[in-house]
Protein backbone atom coordinates (compact mmCIF):
# COMPACT_ATOMS: atom_id res chain seq x y z
CA UNK A 1 0.00 0.00 0.00
CA UNK A 2 3.04 2.30 -0.03
CA UNK A 3 2.10 3.36 -3.58
CA UNK A 4 -1.48 4.24 -2.60
CA UNK A 5 -2.11 7.94 -3.39
CA UNK A 6 -4.85 8.23 -0.75
CA UNK A 7 -3.89 10.56 2.09
CA UNK A 8 -0.99 12.04 0.12
CA UNK A 9 -0.57 15.37 -1.66
CA UNK A 10 -0.17 14.49 -5.33
CA UNK A 11 -0.01 16.98 -8.17
CA UNK A 12 -2.75 16.72 -10.77
CA UNK A 13 -1.20 15.39 -13.99
CA UNK A 14 -1.46 17.80 -16.87
CA UNK A 15 -1.11 15.12 -19.57
CA UNK A 16 -2.52 11.66 -20.23
CA UNK A 17 -1.16 9.37 -17.49
CA UNK A 18 -2.63 5.82 -17.49
CA UNK A 19 0.30 4.64 -15.37
CA UNK A 20 -1.20 6.48 -12.39
CA UNK A 21 -4.00 3.90 -12.05
CA UNK A 22 -3.38 1.73 -8.97
CA UNK A 23 -4.76 -1.86 -8.99
CA UNK A 24 -5.55 -3.42 -5.60
CA UNK A 25 -5.90 -7.24 -5.61
CA UNK A 26 -9.30 -8.49 -4.44
CA UNK A 27 -7.76 -11.75 -3.21
CA UNK A 28 -6.23 -10.15 -0.11
CA UNK A 29 -9.56 -9.21 1.46
CA UNK A 30 -11.36 -12.29 0.18
CA UNK A 31 -8.80 -14.46 1.90
CA UNK A 32 -9.65 -12.73 5.19
CA UNK A 33 -13.35 -13.46 4.59
CA UNK A 34 -12.71 -17.08 3.61
CA UNK A 35 -13.94 -16.48 0.05
CA UNK A 36 -12.37 -18.71 -2.60
CA UNK A 37 -11.25 -16.58 -5.55
CA UNK A 38 -11.68 -19.55 -7.90
CA UNK A 39 -15.18 -20.36 -6.66
CA UNK A 40 -16.91 -17.10 -5.79
CA UNK A 41 -20.18 -17.47 -3.85
CA UNK A 42 -21.72 -14.54 -5.71
CA UNK A 43 -22.05 -12.75 -9.01
CA UNK A 44 -21.85 -8.99 -9.20
CA UNK A 45 -20.11 -5.84 -10.29
CA UNK A 46 -18.83 -2.53 -9.00
CA UNK A 47 -20.69 0.30 -10.72
CA UNK A 48 -18.76 3.57 -10.69
CA UNK A 49 -20.30 6.91 -11.66
CA UNK A 50 -17.82 9.62 -12.68
CA UNK A 51 -19.06 13.22 -12.62
CA UNK A 52 -15.81 15.21 -13.00
CA UNK A 53 -14.81 13.94 -16.41
CA UNK A 54 -13.74 16.29 -19.18
CA UNK A 55 -11.54 16.47 -22.26
CA UNK A 56 -11.14 18.71 -25.31
CA UNK A 57 -12.83 18.31 -28.67
CA UNK A 58 -10.75 18.46 -31.91
CA UNK A 59 -11.05 22.28 -31.91
CA UNK A 60 -9.82 22.59 -28.32
CA UNK A 61 -13.20 23.28 -26.74
CA UNK A 62 -13.75 21.58 -23.35
CA UNK A 63 -16.41 18.87 -23.21
CA UNK A 64 -18.09 18.02 -19.87
CA UNK A 65 -18.93 14.33 -19.53
CA UNK A 66 -20.41 11.86 -17.07
CA UNK A 67 -19.35 8.23 -17.09
CA UNK A 68 -20.61 4.87 -15.86
CA UNK A 69 -17.93 2.22 -15.37
CA UNK A 70 -18.79 -1.41 -14.61
CA UNK A 71 -16.01 -3.54 -13.10
CA UNK A 72 -16.96 -7.24 -12.90
CA UNK A 73 -16.81 -8.73 -9.41
CA UNK A 74 -14.59 -11.53 -10.69
CA UNK A 75 -11.89 -9.14 -11.91
CA UNK A 76 -8.55 -9.78 -10.15
CA UNK A 77 -8.30 -6.17 -8.97
CA UNK A 78 -10.26 -3.12 -7.98
CA UNK A 79 -8.88 0.28 -8.96
CA UNK A 80 -8.02 2.65 -6.12
CA UNK A 81 -10.41 5.60 -6.25
CA UNK A 82 -7.98 8.54 -5.92
CA UNK A 83 -5.78 7.06 -8.64
CA UNK A 84 -8.86 6.90 -10.87
CA UNK A 85 -9.69 10.54 -10.16
CA UNK A 86 -6.12 11.55 -11.02
CA UNK A 87 -6.31 9.45 -14.19
CA UNK A 88 -9.51 11.21 -15.27
CA UNK A 89 -7.87 14.57 -14.53
CA UNK A 90 -5.02 13.57 -16.85
CA UNK A 91 -7.53 13.52 -19.72
CA UNK A 92 -8.58 17.14 -19.20
CA UNK A 93 -6.08 18.70 -21.62
CA UNK A 94 -6.20 15.94 -24.23
CA UNK A 95 -8.16 16.25 -27.48
CA UNK A 96 -10.40 13.39 -28.66
CA UNK A 97 -12.55 13.07 -31.74
CA UNK A 98 -15.91 12.15 -30.21
CA UNK A 99 -17.24 9.97 -27.39
CA UNK A 100 -16.26 6.73 -29.10
CA UNK A 101 -12.58 7.65 -29.12
CA UNK A 102 -12.30 8.62 -25.45
CA UNK A 103 -14.53 5.70 -24.43
CA UNK A 104 -12.09 3.32 -26.12
CA UNK A 105 -9.10 4.83 -24.32
CA UNK A 106 -10.77 4.62 -20.88
CA UNK A 107 -11.96 1.06 -21.56
CA UNK A 108 -8.44 -0.05 -22.47
CA UNK A 109 -6.74 1.58 -19.47
CA UNK A 110 -9.25 0.51 -16.81
CA UNK A 111 -9.46 -3.03 -18.18
CA UNK A 112 -5.69 -3.37 -17.96
CA UNK A 113 -5.70 -2.08 -14.37
CA UNK A 114 -8.60 -4.31 -13.25
CA UNK A 115 -7.34 -7.36 -15.12
CA UNK A 116 -10.73 -7.90 -16.82
CA UNK A 117 -12.92 -6.06 -19.34
CA UNK A 118 -14.47 -2.93 -17.85
CA UNK A 119 -17.63 -1.62 -19.48
CA UNK A 120 -17.48 2.14 -20.10
CA UNK A 121 -20.45 4.34 -20.97
CA UNK A 122 -20.04 8.10 -21.45
CA UNK A 123 -22.60 10.82 -21.98
CA UNK A 124 -22.67 14.60 -22.11
CA UNK A 125 -23.32 16.12 -18.69
CA UNK A 126 -26.54 17.78 -19.86
CA UNK A 127 -27.92 14.29 -20.57
CA UNK A 128 -27.41 12.97 -17.03
CA UNK A 129 -30.69 11.30 -15.95
CA UNK A 130 -32.47 12.37 -12.79
CA UNK A 131 -31.74 10.33 -9.65
CA UNK A 132 -34.08 7.71 -8.20
CA UNK A 133 -35.59 7.18 -4.75
CA UNK A 134 -34.93 3.94 -2.86
CA UNK A 135 -37.85 1.52 -2.81
CA UNK A 136 -38.80 -1.12 -0.26
CA UNK A 137 -38.96 -1.15 3.54
CA UNK A 138 -36.82 1.51 5.19
CA UNK A 139 -35.12 -0.06 8.20
CA UNK A 140 -34.44 3.40 9.63
CA UNK A 141 -38.11 3.87 10.56
CA UNK A 142 -37.90 1.34 13.41
CA UNK A 143 -38.25 2.59 16.99
CA UNK A 144 -35.31 0.82 18.59
CA UNK A 145 -32.26 1.44 20.73
CA UNK A 146 -28.75 0.90 19.33
CA UNK A 147 -25.57 1.36 21.33
CA UNK A 148 -23.24 -1.03 19.51
CA UNK A 149 -20.96 0.48 16.86
CA UNK A 150 -18.23 -2.14 16.47
CA UNK A 151 -18.57 -4.62 13.61
CA UNK A 152 -20.20 -7.78 14.94
CA UNK A 153 -21.74 -10.50 12.76
CA UNK A 154 -22.97 -12.33 15.86
CA UNK A 155 -25.85 -9.83 15.92
CA UNK A 156 -27.28 -11.83 13.01
CA UNK A 157 -26.37 -15.27 14.31
CA UNK A 158 -28.00 -14.56 17.67
CA UNK A 159 -31.21 -13.14 16.23
CA UNK A 160 -34.27 -14.92 17.66
CA UNK A 161 -35.57 -17.73 15.48
CA UNK A 162 -38.75 -16.95 13.59
CA UNK A 163 -41.14 -19.32 11.83
CA UNK A 164 -40.06 -19.95 8.25
CA UNK A 165 -41.96 -17.57 6.00
CA UNK A 166 -41.65 -17.49 2.23
CA UNK A 167 -41.03 -13.87 1.30
CA UNK A 168 -41.07 -12.89 -2.32
CA UNK A 169 -39.14 -9.82 -3.32
CA UNK A 170 -38.87 -8.19 0.08
CA UNK A 171 -36.51 -5.26 -0.23
CA UNK A 172 -34.94 -3.63 2.82
CA UNK A 173 -32.80 -0.51 2.83
CA UNK A 174 -31.06 1.91 5.15
CA UNK A 175 -29.70 5.39 4.55
CA UNK A 176 -27.79 5.26 7.84
CA UNK A 177 -24.85 3.12 6.71
CA UNK A 178 -21.38 4.44 7.45
CA UNK A 179 -17.98 2.81 7.19
CA UNK A 180 -14.54 4.44 7.07
CA UNK A 181 -11.78 4.65 4.50
CA UNK A 182 -9.00 2.20 5.46
CA UNK A 183 -6.30 4.74 4.52
CA UNK A 184 -7.60 8.16 5.60
CA UNK A 185 -10.17 7.05 8.21
CA UNK A 186 -12.65 9.49 6.65
CA UNK A 187 -16.32 8.41 6.79
CA UNK A 188 -17.98 6.81 3.76
CA UNK A 189 -21.77 7.09 3.60
CA UNK A 190 -24.14 4.84 1.66
CA UNK A 191 -27.65 3.61 1.11
CA UNK A 192 -27.50 -0.18 1.52
CA UNK A 193 -30.25 -2.26 -0.11
CA UNK A 194 -30.93 -5.94 0.62
CA UNK A 195 -33.23 -7.92 -1.68
CA UNK A 196 -33.92 -11.54 -0.76
CA UNK A 197 -36.22 -14.55 -1.02
CA UNK A 198 -36.46 -16.99 1.86
CA UNK A 199 -36.72 -16.92 5.63
CA UNK A 200 -37.97 -13.54 6.78
CA UNK A 201 -35.04 -11.45 7.97
CA UNK A 202 -35.34 -9.85 11.43
CA UNK A 203 -35.42 -6.15 10.60
CA UNK A 204 -34.11 -4.88 13.93
CA UNK A 205 -31.09 -7.19 13.96
CA UNK A 206 -30.29 -6.45 10.31
CA UNK A 207 -30.25 -2.70 11.00
CA UNK A 208 -28.18 -3.17 14.16
CA UNK A 209 -25.68 -5.27 12.20
CA UNK A 210 -25.40 -2.66 9.43
CA UNK A 211 -24.96 0.12 12.01
CA UNK A 212 -22.09 -1.88 13.54
CA UNK A 213 -19.98 -0.90 10.48
CA UNK A 214 -19.95 2.69 11.75
CA UNK A 215 -16.37 2.45 13.03
CA UNK A 216 -15.19 -0.24 10.60
CA UNK A 217 -12.37 0.64 8.19
CA UNK A 218 -12.58 -1.01 4.78
CA UNK A 219 -13.07 -0.41 1.08
CA UNK A 220 -16.63 -0.16 -0.24
CA UNK A 221 -16.38 -3.41 -2.20
CA UNK A 222 -15.10 -5.35 0.81
CA UNK A 223 -17.92 -4.11 3.05
CA UNK A 224 -20.56 -5.35 0.62
CA UNK A 225 -18.88 -8.75 0.23
CA UNK A 226 -18.76 -9.11 4.02
CA UNK A 227 -22.43 -8.17 4.37
CA UNK A 228 -23.37 -10.70 1.66
CA UNK A 229 -21.32 -13.44 3.33
CA UNK A 230 -22.72 -12.76 6.80
CA UNK A 231 -26.36 -12.68 5.67
CA UNK A 232 -25.92 -15.91 3.70
CA UNK A 233 -24.28 -17.62 6.67
CA UNK A 234 -26.91 -16.51 9.19
CA UNK A 235 -30.12 -16.97 7.19
CA UNK A 236 -29.36 -19.08 4.09
CA UNK A 237 -31.79 -17.24 1.79
CA UNK A 238 -32.72 -18.87 -1.49
CA UNK A 239 -31.67 -15.70 -3.28
CA UNK A 240 -29.88 -12.59 -2.05
CA UNK A 241 -28.69 -9.32 -3.51
CA UNK A 242 -26.76 -6.73 -1.50
CA UNK A 243 -26.21 -3.32 -3.08
CA UNK A 244 -24.56 -0.19 -1.69
CA UNK A 245 -24.95 3.26 -3.23
CA UNK A 246 -22.03 5.17 -1.72
CA UNK A 247 -22.01 8.95 -1.84
CA UNK A 248 -19.55 10.50 -4.21
CA UNK A 249 -16.09 11.62 -3.20
CA UNK A 250 -13.74 13.41 -5.57
CA UNK A 251 -16.37 13.28 -8.31
CA UNK A 252 -16.76 9.48 -8.07
CA UNK A 253 -19.34 7.28 -6.44
CA UNK A 254 -18.83 3.53 -6.07
CA UNK A 255 -21.76 1.12 -6.03
CA UNK A 256 -20.86 -2.54 -5.37
CA UNK A 257 -23.46 -5.26 -6.00
CA UNK A 258 -23.08 -8.87 -4.85
CA UNK A 259 -25.84 -11.31 -5.71
CA UNK A 260 -26.87 -14.92 -6.18
CA UNK A 261 -28.50 -13.87 -9.47
CA UNK A 262 -26.51 -14.33 -12.64
CA UNK A 263 -28.32 -11.94 -14.97
CA UNK A 264 -28.68 -8.49 -13.39
CA UNK A 265 -28.61 -5.39 -15.59
CA UNK A 266 -25.80 -3.31 -14.11
CA UNK A 267 -26.10 -0.62 -16.78
CA UNK A 268 -29.50 0.27 -15.27
CA UNK A 269 -28.26 0.36 -11.67
CA UNK A 270 -30.02 3.25 -9.87
CA UNK A 271 -28.36 6.50 -8.85
CA UNK A 272 -30.11 7.73 -5.72
CA UNK A 273 -30.97 11.33 -4.86
CA UNK A 274 -28.29 11.38 -2.10
CA UNK A 275 -25.63 10.85 -4.76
Amino acid sequence: MADNPLGKAIATPDRYAPEILLPIPRADNRGILGIDEKNLPFHGADVWNAYELSCLDPKGKPVALVGRLILPADSPCIVESKSMKLYFNSLNMESYNGLEAITGIIHKDLSEAAGAPVEVMLALSQNLPLPDQPTGVCLDDQDMEIRHYTLDASILAEAPDAPFVEVTEEVLYTNAFRSNCPITNQPDWATVTISYHGRKLPHAEVLEYLVSYRQHNDYHENCVERIFRDLMAAFEPRSLTVEANFLRRGGLDINPIRTTESALNYTAFPRFNRQ
